[in-house]
């Protein structure tokens, strides 16, 4: 197949411009957050404020509570493991490869019912819960859980990130 190029001039400074973010593995801010490990890859800072990504660690049990996000989109990618998804009144099993996108101001939440860890990647658009996340979340120690009992000062903190995310916590599926 042969494609006809346009004839632009080839030492142009716009064809050598550097603007990748570029984050390695194992890289990015780490956090324990709603019993997980939730590693930022990209804030809007950095996206210029498209969206907010991030890879997450959900150990068995993991997972948020029910609730919902009025001004963003939470869209989902299942790398490993498997995961029950509340959306709205309906729960669902993402395994992975599976793909799942909610719209906000849906009701939705995930849970690890497995044995082993689950990972994902997650991200919000517009950007921003992201670092919010980054900043108020437990700063995660490295080799260590996420802590299986809720402590005052965690409660403190998802409190605080409640408020500045403006989620809306919500009842479980009955």
């Amino acid at each position: 197949m042969t494609f006809i190029l346009p004839d632009l001039p080839l030492d142009d400074p716009r064809w050598y411009q550097r603007g990748a973010l570029y984050v390695p593995s194992g890289k990015g801010p780490t956090v324990w957050a709603a019993g997980d490990v939730y590693t930022i890859k990209a804030t809007g800072a950095q996206t210029n404020g498209g969206f907010g990504f991030i890879e997450a660690t959900v150990p068995a049990g993991g997972g948020p509570l029910a609730h919902v996000h009025p001004g963003e989109e939470e869209t989902f990618y299942i790398l490993d493991g498997e995961l029950e998804f509340l959306d709205g009144d309906h729960v669902f099993t993402a395994v992975a490869g599976d793909f799942i996108h909610i719209p906000r101001g849906v009701r939705h939440r995930f849970t690890n019912k497995g044995n082993h860890a689950a990972k994902m990647i997650f991200m919000f658009t517009p950007a921003g819960l992201e670092q919010i996340i980054a900043d108020h979340a437990q700063p995660a120690r490295p080799g260590e859980a996420p802590p299986s009992q809720i402590d005052d000062e965690q409660i403190a903190r998802y409190e605080k990130m409640a408020e500045l995310t403006k989620v809306i916590n919500l009842p479980e599926v009955s």
